[in-house]
């Protein structure tokens, strides 16, 4: 049974992490079938937006233990070895996609799976869903970027009480922290993401993709760098046709008909 499940409808591309029974933790195969599916997302022109969900009760309970007991029966396994392949390649393709990504969150995020949660650029969550740090547990530090989105997301203060208290989060506190992006009924969230994820494949994708790049490049340069880079990436956006018919569609009056290109 693949681990991941993708199809392509109306623009979107929905990324399913199928393994149910195991609350859709990782493995290395999976976390690879996964960077296969989004870097196809990246060069598929039909698709322009993506949305990434959970199988069953879980969006995604992080890690496979098991896996990483298992492989550190070798004396050249390292666990960074496992950072360095699954996650950190995923966390970047999410990052550096030049569409939008939603995660939609049913169940529990744990580890890893909360943080890929958190990389994206929209995170909506079922009132149901839970959220968990989880690493503190067992002796490790938060990864997938944690140590990185925490901070600027939630300020320092509540990243130290997130990993080093390891309580859980509901959907509610995680929206109030800014950690996520909007909470639904547990009942409508499915028909809200698809509404929402459906309105972006219909809007300029281009220029998404560069509002994407100059808020990653922003996170490390100062106010001066960032405005000339402002200004390189409102030129490119300035070349496309959806800028085009986004001016002309204003003149005249009517709804715009863009085709991220």
């Amino acid at each position: 049974m693949d681990a991941i499940l993708s199809e392509v409808q109306n623009g979107v591309m929905w990324i399913t992490l199928h393994r149910p029974e195991k609350y859709n933790s990782f493995t290395e195969p999976m976390a690879l079938q996964l960077q296969t599916e989004l870097a196809r997302a990246g060069s598929e022109e039909t698709v322009r937006c993506v949305v990434i969900r959970g199988a069953g009760k879980a969006f995604c309970a992080g890690q496979d233990l098991a896996e990483v007991t298992r492989r550190q029966q070798d004396p050249d396994y390292s666990i960074a070895d496992t950072v360095r392949t699954s996650y950190n390649p995923t966390v970047m393709a999410i990052q550096n996609l030049p569409k939008p990504v939603i995660a939609s969150v049913q169940g529990m995020a744990a580890g890893a799976g909360a943080n890929l949660a958190f990389c994206c650029d929209l995170v909506f969550a079922s009132s149901e869903a839970v959220f968990l740090q989880a690493f503190g547990k067992i002796g490790l530090i938060p990864d997938s970027g944690g140590t990185w989105l925490l901070p600027r997301l939630a300020g320092r203060a509540r990243a130290n009480a997130l990993y080093l208290l390891d309580e859980k989060v509901t959907a509610a506190e995680a929206l109030e922290m800014g950690l996520i992006s909007r909470v639904v009924d547990a009942g409508q969230l499915e028909e809200v993401v698809r509404s929402t994820a459906e309105r972006l494949a219909s809007m300029p994708t281009k220029g998404f993709g560069l509002y994407k790049k100059a808020v990653m490049m922003g996170a490390g340069q100062s106010l001066e760098k960032q405005l000339e880079l402002e200004a390189v990436l409102q030129a490119e956006a300035g070349k496309t046709e959806d800028y085009r018919e986004g001016v002309a569609a204003f003149l005249e009056k009517r709804m715009p008909n863009f085709t991220g290109q």
